[in-house]
């Protein structure tokens, strides 16, 4: 069974040593690397290029000019041979049996297209800091879509069949790919928890859900559960009574966090806010549309 490791790279060249050991490191041995580099500025492609040198497991590709997360993963799956896929940031590492496990846990559950784990968080010199807050099991009868407690997280492994059904990611996605990946891959199928520490998360204040991108991947979040709904309904998919509940608290939530966040203009965060607050009242649904159309504007090219 072939594994297909995918990595999106952006400007994480002063990281990939790590990311690359950790893949040489795997206990299993049948795997490829697929790495995306998504125009990067800094010397990412040439310190790629000087680690993987003529290893034939590891293959380079490179967009012309930069394209955002969205395109970048989907382009690594879509590129790959593996049976089995699974993303690593390059700023992230593996440990040394995790394609192993997640391998085994696979052959023991032939009909689960997903397969996610625990991780453990770092600092910028992977030193260890403490446990990852998210990672568990699904309760039964639960949708990961309305259970909203961060179950599905990396190390997520997940078949290739499933994600060629499900049409791929949504390229116009900046950030929180992962969450549009997860409720795709759990309308193809059945999902298992394995509990075990495989992946290393490292915390810096570039990544592209920290610090000051947390407000901005929070949003597409949001975008993420709001097309979830949508695919859901039109498919016919069951959505529990409290689904928009779940949806109306994440937005509510999101809009909260950009009225008090001190990276956009105070007056437009009111404004905004002010705009929610009518959207709860039915007659104000053409507002709604708008008000979400305004800040999908603001955030798509970010």
């Amino acid at each position: 069974m072939k594994f297909s490791i995918l990595i999106a790279n952006y400007n994480n060249g002063q990281f990939f040593r790590d990311c690359y050991n950790s893949i040489i490191q795997q206990t299993y041995d049948d795997w490829e690397v697929i790495i995306v580099d998504d125009g990067s500025t800094d010397n990412s492609v040439e310190i790629i290029h000087n680690l993987i040198e003529e290893d034939p497991r590891f293959k380079l590709y490179q967009n012309p000019v930069n394209k955002g997360c969205g395109f970048t993963k989907n382009k690594c799956a879509y590129k790959s041979t593996g049976d089995l896929l699974g993303y690593l940031d390059p700023d992230d590492a593996l440990y040394p049996d995790a394609l192993e496990r997640m391998i085994n846990a696979f052959r023991e559950n032939s009909k689960t297209v997903v397969i996610t784990s625990k991780y453990k968080m770092f600092d910028e010199q992977l030193n260890y800091i403490g446990k990852g807050e998210h990672g568990e099991g699904i309760p039964e009868g639960q949708s990961y879509l309305t259970y909203g407690k961060g179950a599905l997280t990396a190390f997520a492994v997940f078949k290739k069949d499933a994600f060629l059904n499900m049409g791929g990611l949504d390229v116009k996605m900046k950030r929180a790919v992962d969450q549009d990946l997860y409720y795709k891959l759990e309308e193809q199928g059945e999902h298992v928890f394995l509990n075990k520490f495989l992946y290393k998360y490292r915390l810096h204040a570039n990544g592209i859900s920290q610090d000051i991108n947390k407000l901005k991947a929070k949003y597409w979040h949001c975008y993420a559960i709001e097309q979830a709904f949508k695919r859901r309904k039109l498919n016919n998919v069951k959505i529990r009574s409290i689904s928009k509940k779940v949806r109306d608290d994440h937005w509510s939530n999101y809009y909260y966090e950009l009225l008090e966040s001190s990276n956009i203009n105070n007056k437009i965060a009111q404004n905004l806010y002010a705009l929610y607050n009518l959207i709860k009242i039915r007659p104000f649904n053409n507002i709604k549309f708008k008000l979400k159309s305004l800040i999908f504007a603001i955030f798509q090219k970010r």
